[in-house]
């Protein structure tokens, strides 16, 4: 059964309600649903339930998560190096803050400079490049979610970097701290539980 204009505007307006940006795989999305909507409304179904299957089964958990998945695939070398890259930095100054710390307790040489080294690398390497990668994720989210994310991240390398300062006793320790602190309650926590209680109510 060919569907009729009316029916191809509906599934045309359901893929434009979803967040895909790329035309060609709009294009493909709409030659694909109204295949598999004419072969069920063939088989006897309304257009209606047939959309709802197609789409059922076509995207169990979203147009969007299509999108997303695509953009996977035709990045994936790059995107897997840059993952690679960003936890290797987190391994390794993660690695260098807990032998530091263990340096330091056992009171062996070079206990204090690795800490240090190690919690600078994991503040300002590896928490930035994070926070970049989930703001990418998610990029089509409410804004709530990406401030979180932002919030977040900010507040944790600025009370992270004061503790540095505070083991380095350099002036300004306290002041930079309580800025991160302001930030983090003030700033992250009500996005935090805001969007806890969106997901809660939903």
């Amino acid at each position: 059964m060919k569907l009729s204009q009316e029916q191809l505007a509906v599934i045309r307006h359901r893929i434009h309600k979803s967040d895909i940006t790329i035309k060609t795989l709009e294009d493909d999305l709409l030659d694909h649903l109204c295949c598999v909507v004419e072969k069920k409304m063939d088989n006897g179904n309304h257009f209606d339930t047939a959309l709802q299957e197609a789409l059922k089964e076509l995207a169990p958990y979203g147009l969007d998560a299509i999108q997303l998945q695509t953009f996977y695939l035709l990045n994936s070398p790059k995107i897997i190096f840059m993952k690679k890259v960003m936890y290797l930095i987190g391994l390794i100054s993660a690695g260098a803050v807990s032998l530091g710390w263990l340096f330091t307790v056992l009171r062996w040489p070079g206990g204090y400079e690795l800490f240090n080294y190690g919690l600078l690398g994991f503040l300002l390497l590896f928490m930035p490049l994070f926070a970049i990668d989930r703001y990418k994720i998610n990029l089509k989210k409410a804004l709530s979610e990406k401030l979180k994310i932002v919030m977040g991240s900010v507040s944790g390398v600025i009370v992270g970097i004061s503790l540095v300062f505070k083991f380095l006793h350099l002036q300004g320790a306290d002041i930079v701290f309580f800025v991160g602190m302001l930030m983090f309650t003030f700033g992250f926590l009500p996005f935090l539980f805001f969007s806890m209680y969106k997901k809660a109510v939903s």
